[in-house]
C-alpha cells in the first residue's frame, strides 16, 4: 500500500514529539520507546529512532543513564530533560491550536 506523500512526511515530522512523549513519564530504552511507539500504532522504525535519540540528547531535550541489564549488555535509558518537557508541551499546545482550526474550518 503506497502512503500519501503528504502524510508521510507529517508522520515523520510527528516523530519527535511522540518520542519525548513516550519518555515522559517513566525513562526508557529505545526498544522500549520503539514499542510504545508502535503500540500506539505510530509506525516506527529502528532506523529513525536511534539517530533522533542522538539529536534530542544534542539538543538537550533528553537525557540518558547506563543501567545493567539482566540479559546482555548494559542499556541507555533516556528521559526529559526540563526543556524536553517545555517543548513537548509547546508542541501540545501548538497541536490543540492546529486541531481546533480545522475542526472550525471544517464545520
Amino acid at each position: 500500500m503506497q502512503t500519501d506523500p503528504k502524510l508521510a512526511a507529517l508522520r515523520r515530522g510527528l516523530l519527535e514529539p511522540l518520542v519525548l512523549a513516550a519518555v515522559e513519564s517513566q525513562q526508557r530504552y529505545a526498544a522500549e520507546i520503539l514499542a510504545a511507539l508502535q503500540e500506539a500504532g505510530f509506525p516506527a522504525q529502528e532506523g529513525a529512532l536511534y539517530p533522533l535519540l542522538s539529536k534530542l540528547r544534542r539538543d538537550g531535550l533528553v537525557q540518558h543513564e547506563w543501567r545493567e541489564s539482566l540479559s546482555g549488555p548494559p542499556r541507555k535509558y533516556f528521559s526529559l530533560t526540563d526543556a524536553g518537557r517545555d517543548q513537548l508541551a509547546a508542541f501540545r499546545e501548538h497541536w490543540n491550536e492546529l486541531t481546533r482550526m480545522i475542526n472550525a474550518i471544517g464545520r
